[in-house]
């Protein structure tokens, strides 16, 4: 009998003597909070992906498909008192346009009603705020006199 179990090698086989058959473990659709998807049972360990920046993730010696980031030498690149302020400028306002396109903006409809909560909670605050204000003066000036 050939299954998806028999394929998948051991993980998720069942183990028990009466030949009742169990769920087949996949792999999960969602990230698991990884920065690479590992390469399951089967697969090309070139398939690996880098979830932070969408790209392949290049194999390493150790086939994990995660290279590891090494440190700059002393020597290379800019050093600190070289870096260009307009660069620098630049490449903040590209990622602050870049960040606003992923904003889920609000339609008018949405905004309106947003709007009036936020109005509605305001005039009951200052009026609870208020209320509270006056009765406190009236006892102070009712027991200081």
């Amino acid at each position: 009998m050939s299954d998806e179990r028999d394929r998948a090698g051991s993980a998720g086989a069942d183990d028990s003597d009466d030949g009742s058959s169990s769920a087949v473990v996949t792999r999960p659709t969602r990230p698991s909070g990884k920065r690479t998807r590992r390469a399951a049972t089967g697969e090309d360990v070139s398939s690996a992906v880098d979830l932070e920046t969408g790209t392949e993730a290049a194999p390493t010696k150790n086939g994990s498909g995660t290279a590891k980031k090494t440190a700059k030498k002393r020597g290379e690149g800019p050093e600190k008192g070289e870096r260009n302020p307009i660069a620098f400028v630049w490449n903040y306002l590209k990622q602050v346009v870049a960040e606003l396109r992923k904003v889920i903006w609000p339609n008018r409809k949405q905004m309106i009603s947003y709007t009036m909560v936020v109005l509605v909670f305001l005039a009951f605050m200052v009026a609870l705020i208020g209320g509270v204000d006056l009765g406190v003066g009236k006892l102070v000036m009712w027991v200081f006199g």
